[in-house]
């Protein structure tokens, strides 16, 4: 059983018209469509996230060809668009919210394009969607102090048992960046499975804290779609983006080390 390979697929917005700064990470609501009905007549099984870690964690087997669907941010086009979706396929998914973009008594307005509310949250949850954790207001939570990284951890995690009556179990980090610290951070927070990028398949020898997912674009066409979900040539698809964020992973350790230089005053 460690060696399922299993494709999550990372969506962000769901829109006709997103703006420019979610435009390249979103999907069109026909696109999305189209991509569930790939997941329904190939004979997928979507599971949730918190599905997935507790098989991977007890060693019970997982539904034949397992696949994730998972949402970040918490955009207003999950309600209005995916779920009539996932609805009509019987699809469960996670949606990983920022407690600080979502509108309403703990908006921080720093929502990119127009998120959800809490009412569409919930509507969202009683609609078998899991809500997990993406942080409070969505900060690259490796560059920032223990005291803000545990802030941001436990403020989500309270606001979303506050505003949904049951606490997030999963969460995925912002920007897919995580370190040692984070994720022991987030472990100690109290959830059970955190999900990265990496832009592979999910592996249980990844462990419960670092599960990689393949990122939905708009410019990701069907073909290219199918070939996620069946496990083919991603190392080819996103060789661009693993160079890209190789390089900008130096540049930010270097960045981390000055910030920590100075704060020591050396």
């Amino acid at each position: 059983m460690s060696d399922v390979r299993v494709p999550i697929l990372m969506y962000h917005a769901v829109a006709t018209d997103p703006n420019d700064a979610t435009r390249a990470l979103s999907v069109t609501p026909e696109a999305f469509a189209g991509q569930m009905a790939v997941l329904a007549d190939r004979g997928l099984s979507p599971v949730t996230t918190a599905e997935l870690a507790a098989c991977w964690r007890s060693g019970r087997a997982l539904p034949e060809r397992p696949v994730l669907i998972t949402f970040d941010d918490g955009y207003e086009g999950v309600h209005r668009h995916a779920l009539p979706v996932l609805a009509k396929h019987g699809f469960p998914a996670t949606l990983f919210v920022s407690t600080g973009w979502i509108r309403g008594p703990y908006d921080t307005g720093g929502g990119l394009d127009t998120m959800l509310d809490w009412d569409q949250v919930r509507a969202l949850a009683a609609a078998g969607v899991e809500i997990g954790g993406h942080s409070h207001s969505h900060p690259q939570l490796d560059q920032v102090s223990d005291a803000t990284l545990r802030f941001e951890l436990i403020h989500c995690k309270e606001i979303v048992a506050d505003q949904l009556g049951t606490t997030p179990v999963s969460f995925a980090y912002p920007y897919g960046y995580s370190s040692r610290r984070v994720r022991q951070a987030v472990r100690e927070t109290g959830y059970a499975q955190a999900l990265a990028v990496g832009n592979g398949l999910a592996r249980r020898t990844q462990g419960p804290y670092a599960l990689r997912r393949v990122t939905v674009r708009r410019s990701t066409g069907t073909e290219e779609f199918e070939r996620l979900v069946e496990g083919r040539a991603i190392a080819r698809t996103f060789a661009g983006d693993r160079a890209l964020t190789k390089g900008y992973a130096v540049v930010r350790r270097a960045r981390r080390a000055r910030r920590l230089v100075s704060r020591s005053g050396g």
